[in-house]
Order: C-alpha cells, then sequence, then structure tokens
C-alpha cells in the first residue's frame, strides 16, 4: 500500500501528462516481461513465432533457433521497457545507474529464457504453439 501512495505522489508531482509516457512503457514492458505470468502464450509466443517465421524464409532450420531468439528478444525488450518507463519517473537525484539497470536486465532476462528453454528441452513444460509449427518445420528441412 505504501508502494502505492509514493506512486501517486510521484504521478501528482510529475503531472499525469508527463508521467504518461513513462507509465506507458511500463505497461507495455509488464506485456513483454517475464513478470506477466500469462504473456508467453499470448504475446511473445506470437511475436517470437512471427520473427521466427521472417527469418526462416532466409533458411527453414534456422526458424527453431530464430524462435528461441525472438522469445528472448521480447522478454529483453519487455524488462528494457519497464526499466526505462520506471526509471524516468524516479526524481533525477535518486536515480540507479542505468548501466548496471541495463546488465541486470540482460542477464534476467538471459537467464529467463534460458530456464524456460532447458524446462521445454527436458519435457517439464508444453509449448502447445510449438508442437503444432514442428512437423511443418521437419518437412521444410528435410
Amino acid at each position: 500500500m505504501r508502494a502505492w501512495h509514493q506512486f501517486q505522489a510521484l504521478v501528482q508531482a510529475m503531472g499525469l501528462w508527463r508521467a504518461l509516457p513513462s507509465l506507458v512503457l511500463v505497461a507495455v514492458g509488464w506485456l513483454l516481461s517475464p513478470f506477466c505470468w500469462w504473456n508467453d502464450l499470448l504475446v511473445n509466443l506470437p511475436l517470437a513465432l512471427g520473427f521466427a517465421r521472417l527469418v526462416s524464409l532466409l533458411n527453414p532450420a534456422w526458424l527453431l533457433p530464430a524462435l528461441v531468439s525472438g522469445y528472448w528478444l521480447s522478454n529483453m525488450a519487455g524488462i528494457l521497457l519497464m526499466q526505462n518507463g520506471a526509471l524516468a519517473l524516479v526524481p533525477e537525484g535518486r536515480r540507479p545507474q542505468r548501466s548496471r539497470e541495463l546488465l541486470w536486465g540482460v542477464l534476467s532476462s538471459s537467464l529467463y529464457t534460458i530456464a524456460i528453454v532447458g524446462a521445454a528441452k527436458l519435457g517439464w513444460i508444453g509449448m502447445p504453439q510449438l508442437d503444432a509449427i514442428l512437423p511443418s518445420v521437419q518437412g521444410l528441412a528435410a
């Protein structure tokens, strides 16, 4: 509750119209980030699949590596958008080091992607969208 009151005070001090672009960055970043529990199936995997399909036009064997790369990029974009939006809301004198925050975003997104890909490879989680396209990928690569 305290955080909500701090947020309200911050928006009042900045003014809603000045804070709005940063709030939009945080919201879009949250939708793309691994912090949103339902986004993988509805947002990140479709984006990653679209990216992978474009890349696979160059070489069909690149579909799966491009899918993982696109998934990683969408998670990374989400974390970085959230960080940039949130940092813009923090008063100038209280902002943490941007390079440290960037490094943390890259590391956390990379570790999350490695964990998800590892869990999928081990069969711990199902990936229905991926299972649906794998037969067509194998047919293209043959």
